[in-house]
C-alpha cells in the first residue's frame, strides 16, 4: 500500500505554513536542527493554493510530490465570527480537509498529521477530557460548524486506515500563542487579541474591554513547543488515534488571570472592563496530556509568563 512505502528522505508538505503553527514548525526545522539530512520541507500559504478547490489542491501536490504532509490549513476566525457563520466554517473546512486527505491518498503519501482543535471537545462532559472522549456529545454551540468539521478529520483518518491501511493521524493542541500570531482584535487567537487590545488601550489611555466575564479557563501552549511536538508526531507517533498536545491541567488559567498577566507585562495601569453582555464561549475545555506524558515524560513546556 502507498502508505507503507518509505524510501529515501522525507519530503514534507506543510499546509497552512504561513500561520502561527506553520511558522513555529519552520523555525524548529530551520533554526533548531529539526530537519534531517536530505529532507525537503515545503511550507504552503493560501497564496500557493486554495485548498477549498480540489483542482488547486491536486496541482500543488503534483508540483511538490510530498512523501509526508502536516495539515494545518483551515478557515478560522474569532469567536463572534464563528457564531455568525457556522455553516460557512463547516462547509469550507470539510472541503479543505477532504481535499487534502483524499489527494494524499491518491498520491501515495506515507503519513499525514492533521491539526484539530480543543473546540471539538464535548460541551457537556467530565473533566479532564482525554482522546477517547472527543465524540461523546455535541461541541459548544458557538462554533459547532467548525468543530464538527474538525472532528471529521478523526473519522476520516480511521476510515483511511480501515480501508487502505494508511497511517493518517491528528494532533489536538489547546490554545496556542507565540511569534507570528494573528493579533487581530476581531479574528485573532484569544491571547494575541488581548495583547493587542491592552497595547492599544495603553497607547490611547482608554480601558481594556474584555468580551465576557473573564471566568472561562484555558490551557495555553507556546507555538515553538507545539512545533517541536508535531515534528515528533510526524517521525515517531504510530497511532491512528489522535493525541492531545497540551500543558498539564495544573497550568490552566482563567481569562481574567491572563488579562492581568498581560497588563502587568505591558505596564498597563488603566481599567479592565469585562463586558458580561457578550458570550464567554465554552467555560472549560480542560484537557489531559497523560497520553503525551506516557510517550514523552520529560518534555519541558515553556511557561506562559516566559513565552
Amino acid at each position: 500500500m502507498g502508505s507503507e512505502i518509505k524510501v529515501g528522505p522525507m519530503r514534507v508538505l506543510v499546509t497552512g505554513g504561513s500561520g502561527l503553527v506553520g511558522k513555529a514548525i519552520e523555525h524548529v526545522v530551520q533554526q533548531e536542527g529539526g530537519k534531517l539530512e536530505g529532507e525537503e520541507w515545503i511550507f504552503l500559504s493560501s497564496k500557493d493554493a486554495d485548498l477549498i478547490d480540489v483542482g488547486q489542491t491536486r496541482a500543488v501536490f503534483e508540483k511538490h510530490c510530498p512523501t509526508h504532509v502536516i495539515h494545518l490549513a483551515a478557515k478560522v476566525g474569532g469567536l463572534y465570527l464563528h457564531m455568525r457563520e457556522n455553516l460557512n466554517f463547516m462547509r469550507d473546512n470539510i472541503k479543505i480537509n477532504d481535499n487534502v486527505l483524499q489527494t494524499a491518498h491518491e498520491m501515495g503519501v506515507t503519513k499525514v498529521v492533521s491539526c484539530m482543535s480543543s473546540c471539538i471537545f464535548p460541551d457537556k462532559t467530565t473533566y479532564p477530557i482525554d482522546e477517547t472522549m472527543i465524540h461523546n456529545g455535541s461541541p459548544h454551540d458557538s462554533n459547532f460548524g467548525y468543530s464538527h468539521a474538525k472532528r471529521m478529520i478523526d473519522v476520516q483518518n480511521r476510515a483511511y486506515f480501515q480501508q487502505y491501511g494508511h497511517r493518517y493521524t491528528a494532533v489536538i493542541p489547546t490554545n496556542v500563542f507565540g511569534p507570528y500570531d494573528n493579533f487581530s482584535i476581531e479574528n485573532g487567537h484569544v491571547l494575541s487579541a488581548l495583547i493587542n487590545k491592552t497595547y492599544k488601550a495603553k497607547k490611547e489611555g482608554t480601558p481594556v474591554n474584555v468580551c465576557g466575564s473573564g471566568e472561562p479557563r484555558r490551557q495555553f501552549i507556546y507555538s515553538l513547543d507545539l512545533g517541536r511536538l508535531i515534528i515528533w508526531v510526524l517521525r515517531e507517533y504510530e497511532e491512528i488515534d489522535p493525541i492531545i498536545l497540551s500543558v498539564g491541567e495544573e497550568d490552566e488559567v482563567s481569562i481574567k488571570e491572563t488579562v492581568d498577566m498581560i497588563a502587568k507585562a505591558l505596564d498597563f495601569k488603566g481599567k479592565l472592563h469585562f463586558d458580561t453582555t457578550l458570550s464567554d464561549g465554552q467555560m472549560r475545555k480542560t484537557a489531559s496530556n497523560a497520553k503525551l506524558r506516557r510517550y514523552l515524560p520529560d518534555f519541558t513546556f515553556t511557561p506562559l509568563k516566559q513565552g
